[in-house]
């Protein structure tokens, strides 16, 4: 092979290899550029997914502080509607009070008592306020507080005879248990019990 053939063919190859170099730089510099595109991509999805959640996390807070208000508004005012509903029941003792001096007619003042008290107790029926009936019934530690006892043979032992103070509930909950007198057990009853057990030995 001539010198020249032999130059001709180096530099050919010289000129393969920087333009295949060429080409690799060409595509590592894509590809950096690929990379770099796709890290601020990244980055400004990230940036935006930040600016949601602080958004969120704002509104979540706003939310919070609104329900504690409103929560603390219910508690505060949750006697309003009752309250209401008594005014007109004072209104109607202001009036009876404001005439009670004057007043010559003793069973007219007690049918005007009388007309409140059931306006009053109609007010507290609605709510869910009711009596518990207690005279007559069987003693029971869940709705009845014995003050004393008292015997009484007419009636079974552990009777409610009489209420001192009336006892009320509230829908399904005893809120004020009633005060009563109970009738005590008749000694005849432990002596009859005995007299039993004596036998039975």
């Amino acid at each position: 092979m001539s010198k020249e053939k032999k130059h001709k063919k180096e530099v050919k190859i010289e000129e393969v290899k920087e333009e295949t170099k060429t080409k690799e730089e060409k595509k590592a510099e894509k590809t950096e550029e690929d990379k770099d595109k796709r890290i601020a991509e990244l980055e400004a999805e990230v940036n935006e997914l930040k600016e949601q959640l602080l958004r969120k996390a704002a509104e979540f807070e706003n939310y919070k502080r609104r329900t504690e208000n409103d929560q603390l508004n219910i508690l505060t005012y949750a006697a309003e509607s009752f309250i209401v509903k008594l005014l007109p029941i004072v209104d109607d003792f202001e009036r009876s009070l404001a005439h009670i001096e004057e007043a010559q007619d003793i069973e007219a003042i007690k049918r005007g008592i009388k007309l409140i008290y059931d306006k009053l107790m109609k007010v507290l029926e609605e709510q869910g306020v009711k009596k518990i009936d207690a005279v007559g019934k069987p003693f029971d530690v869940e709705y009845h507080e014995a003050l004393m006892q008292q015997k009484d043979d007419s009636v079974e032992p552990h009777t409610v005879l009489d209420e001192i103070e009336k006892g009320y509930m509230y829908k399904d909950k005893v809120i004020r248990h009633a005060k009563v007198i109970v009738s005590e057990e008749t000694s005849e009853e432990p002596e009859q019990a005995n007299n039993e057990a004596q036998e039975e030995e």
